[in-house]
C-alpha cells in the first residue's frame, strides 16, 4: 500500500505525463480535516480530463494505491478523486477558474511538486 507522499507524487506524475497542466499540491494538513493533500491540475478538454483522471487511476493501482472515489463522469468539466488522504481535482481551465480551489484553500502551504515531473 502507498503512504500518502508517494500517492501524493504518483498523482502529480500521472498527471504530467497526460499533460496536465498548472499542477498544484496544498498541504491540508493544518487547515482542514478532508485530507491530507488537494491535488489541483488543468485539461484542455473534457476528453482530456478523463485521460487524466485514466492514468492517476492507473498508475495508483499499478504502484499499490486503493481505488479512489470518483465525483464526475466522462462528460465532466471537473472530476474529484478521493484518494482518503489526497484528493485530486482535474478541471477545465475555465471550470477551474469557476471554483478557484487555490483562493478557497489559499491558506494550506503548497507543496513544491516541480522537480517530480521526472520521477
Amino acid at each position: 500500500m502507498l503512504d500518502t507522499k508517494a500517492l501524493l507524487q504518483t498523482a502529480v506524475h500521472a498527471g504530467d505525463e497526460k499533460r496536465a497542466e498548472d499542477i498544484v499540491a496544498l498541504d491540508m494538513t493544518q487547515v482542514s480535516l478532508l485530507a491530507d493533500y488537494f491535488v489541483i491540475m488543468s485539461a484542455g478538454s473534457t476528453r482530456q480530463v478523463q485521460a487524466i483522471v485514466d492514468e492517476i487511476e492507473t498508475q495508483v493501482k499499478a504502484a499499490g494505491g486503493i481505488d479512489p472515489r470518483i465525483e464526475g463522469n466522462k462528460e465532466s468539466k471537473w472530476i474529484l478523486m478521493d484518494f482518503g488522504d489526497v484528493v485530486v481535482n482535474v478541471f477545465t481551465p475555465e471550470e477551474r477558474q469557476f471554483y478557484n480551489l487555490e483562493k478557497l484553500w489559499q491558506q494550506a502551504p503548497l507543496v513544491d511538486v516541480s522537480n517530480w515531473d521526472n520521477a
